[in-house]
């Protein structure tokens, strides 16, 4: 397994190099609106320390982000009255990872409506905002 790139563009985010619709922050997290959805509200939370994955991601670390994964995945199937909803993660490329910064994603689902492909198109910074707006609300704060 390679190295953490501190260069990925999560680390950038982070950073304040890249913008990114910020969801939600504490001090070991962090989660944004995914600029190429699957869906309607899909959003990813990241650890605030480096990790490439789940594989070396440091277990304290990982527990804070499963705790804010579950944050998240409740209030967007509260923010779009979602059926359901989808969290994914993937580890190195073999497994379907893109960015080498660990990552889940949390898409809203709805019965009968099927996920778009991956990275299909980005969407417009408008409508992030509202679909953020809408999940800001629904995790209360």
């Amino acid at each position: 397994m390679a190295d953490y790139d501190k260069s990925n563009v999560f680390a950038k985010i982070l950073r304040g190099e890249l913008p990114a619709q910020k969801l939600y922050e504490d001090e070991h997290t962090f989660a944004f609106m995914d600029i190429m959805p699957r869906g309607r509200g899909h959003c990813l939370v990241i650890p605030k320390a480096p990790a490439r994955n789940i594989l070396d991601v440091a277990p304290d670390s990982l527990a804070h982000v499963a705790v804010t994964t579950q944050k998240l995945a409740r209030a967007v199937v509260k923010a779009f009255d979602a059926d359901g909803v989808t969290v994914q993660q993937f580890n190195e490329s073999a497994g379907g990872q893109v960015v080498f910064h660990l990552h889940v994603h949390i898409i809203p689902r709805f019965e009968g409506v099927p996920l778009s492909p991956p990275t299909t198109e980005m969407e417009k910074p408008d409508v992030l905002a509202r679909n953020a707006e809408l999940i800001i609300g629904a995790l209360g704060f």
